[in-house]
């Protein structure tokens, strides 16, 4: 699904050039739930936001379905962007003045989807992650956890190729936290392919793959024999 080669990312001021990701190279399989890990400022959000065509590198290669990445216009990136990729934020990400329902179907209104579709899409992703009866409330009337399951919702009704998570659980407590990593892993249980950045050892404990990071570089790739359980 995606390879990644020699990639170098630089950020450059006046005074001093920062090298946020120096040749890496990794490989993202269909079906992966990838935990990567690592020290803050060692590259884990750039390297995701790079792989989710938010933001660019310097030179190297990064081959999306078969598509190099690397010099793609910004429209075209924006494209393969709204085709193939769900995110998942920390802070959620949704918007006040919309209900859930609304949060939910937006990808959908931005992507063109004809509207009987898309009330059909909406309603069966809520129905999936069981959020239907909140539909009408507003995200400052959830909890954490509700929230985010919402922000789930609005990243797999696209039904994208992939899913992005950056620190899914770093807002909530470990009770709505656990439920969401529960979640998380049901999905790649179906099918879903998943990358996530985390500090949180145990949420790294639901993927089947850890890299961790160390100032930029790849310090470690290991398989990871599931430690949590699904029910």
């Amino acid at each position: 699904m995606i390879t990644i080669q020699q990639l170098l990312k630089t950020y450059s001021t006046e005074e001093v050039e920062t090298t946020a990701l120096n040749q890496i190279s990794l490989q993202v399989n269909q079906g992966d739930f990838m935990a990567i890990m690592g020290p803050s400022g060692c590259g884990k959000s750039t390297l995701l936001n790079v792989i989710g065509l938010l933001d660019s590198f310097d030179s190297g290669s990064y081959q999306f379905l078969g598509q190099e990445m690397h010099g793609l216009k910004e429209k075209d990136r924006a494209q393969v962007r709204k085709e193939n990729i769900g995110f998942i934020f920390q802070n959620f990400n949704l918007i006040d003045e919309l209900n859930v329902y609304e949060n939910i179907e937006l990808p959908l209104v931005y992507n063109n989807i004809a509207k009987k579709e898309r009330k059909e899409r909406v309603i069966a992703v809520m129905e999936r992650l069981n959020i239907a009866h909140r539909n009408k409330h507003y995200p400052q009337q959830l909890s954490g956890g509700q929230q985010q399951r919402v922000a789930v919702a609005r990243a797999l009704v696209t039904t994208p190729k992939i899913i992005l998570a950056d620190e899914p659980t770093g807002n909530l407590d470990s009770t709505n936290g656990n439920e969401v990593m529960e979640l998380l892993s049901e999905l790649n249980h179906q099918g879903s392919t998943i990358l996530m950045v985390t500090h949180s050892s145990y949420d790294a404990s639901f993927s089947n793959r850890i890299v961790t990071l160390k100032d930029g570089n790849i310090l470690m790739e290991k398989e990871n024999q599931r430690q949590v359980a699904i029910v």
